[in-house]
């Protein structure tokens, strides 16, 4: 598993947009460890209050749109393999329909268990599936990442 700030040939700040409006709130930022079984937080939780609408963040077609683990999952596959992930989230599109760039997909529901406030949006993106997947910290989508380089 690999994580990155964005992903070299994908999607970045123009393309994408924050998922909710106006400005959200990040509550829990992104953290991964160094191997796939660390513990970590891949993706960040947005405050939101519970039916606020969620709108797709760049144009894409709806990967999954059900539950997962019990809980209402939404993702979309973006034309550069790009997938970002919206939970938790009851869904107003379906499964393999296409959806533009601030399209309202569905709206938040409670119960995120990270979420240190009452209701969160948990925002994900990841590149690849199962063990190939790069997860990404999705604020860099936005060009919200400050790359720092420490000294070796």
């Amino acid at each position: 598993m690999a994580c990155r700030a964005s992903p070299a040939g994908a999607s970045t700040g123009g393309g994408h947009r924050a998922p909710l409006p106006p400005t959200p709130v990040v509550v829990t930022a992104f953290s991964v460890g160094e191997h796939r079984w660390s513990p970590g937080h891949r993706g960040v939780d947005l405050s939101a209050r519970a039916g606020t609408e969620v709108m797709a963040s760049a144009a894409g077609t709806v990967r999954h749109a059900g539950e997962v683990a019990g809980r209402p999952v939404l993702s979309i596959l973006h034309p550069d393999g790009l997938i970002t992930t919206y939970e938790p989230v009851l869904a107003t599109v379906r499964q393999g329909q296409r959806v533009s760039r601030g399209q309202v997909i569905g709206i938040v529901e409670p119960g995120h268990p990270s979420c240190p406030t009452m209701t969160c949006l948990h925002w994900g993106a990841r590149l690849g599936s199962g063990n190939s997947a790069a997860y990404l910290d999705p604020l860099g989508l936005l060009g919200a990442v400050r790359v720092r380089l420490k000294p070796v």
